[in-house]
């Protein structure tokens, strides 16, 4: 499995040299000044994450993101990147939780056989820099509403590459299956 990893690390080091953003456009993530605190938030400012979401991952293959309801200081979230035969090629288990007045971002890595990208007590994590109606920028994370007007209607997931390149996700509800 460590050749999964390694392609997939190949693809987003190659994407990210590429970037989704065009010059033209403003970048989608934002950057905390060096030493800045954490901008003051609480979960309830980000309940419009809660639901399923689906659109185009990695080179427009699908993707999938969920997000749970808080339960006590912590909302929990999954993202599943599929390849362009619909299997998982790795997922990423999110845990935003409340932390000293602010919110901070952890996340790690899994390959689709469950092997992990970090060590063991490792994870990525992501500082709150700002809080606006309907979105959450983190240092080199965003998540925020499509449209803040129409919360729930589409969301917006980007990830700051080392290189400085975006990865931008688009997403659009998941509706639930009514038939029966």
């Amino acid at each position: 499995m460590a050749m999964v990893k390694t392609v997939w690390l190949a693809a987003l080091a190659a994407l990210s040299m590429v970037g989704t953003a065009k010059a033209e456009e403003p970048m989608e993530t934002r950057l905390a000044e060096e030493g800045a605190q954490p901008a003051r938030a609480a979960l309830e400012q980000v309940e419009w994450l809660i639901g399923q979401w689906k659109g185009a991952g990695i080179g427009g293959a699908p993707a999938l993101e969920s997000w749970l309801p808080a339960a006590g200081r912590t909302m929990v979230g999954i993202f599943v990147q599929q390849g362009e035969d619909g299997e998982v090629r790795f997922t990423e288990h999110l845990h935003l939780i409340e932390e000293e007045g602010s919110l901070v971002l952890r996340l790690k890595h899994f390959n689709a056989d469950l092997t992990g990208w970090e060590e063991k007590d490792d994870m990525v994590t992501f500082r709150l820099a700002e809080i606006e109606p309907c979105a959450a920028y983190f240092h080199g994370l965003t998540l925020r509403c499509a449209d803040p007007e129409k919360p729930g209607e589409g969301l917006v997931a980007a990830v700051r590459m080392q290189s400085g390149g975006e990865l931008v996700f688009h997403y659009e509800p998941i509706e639930p299956d009514r038939a029966g």
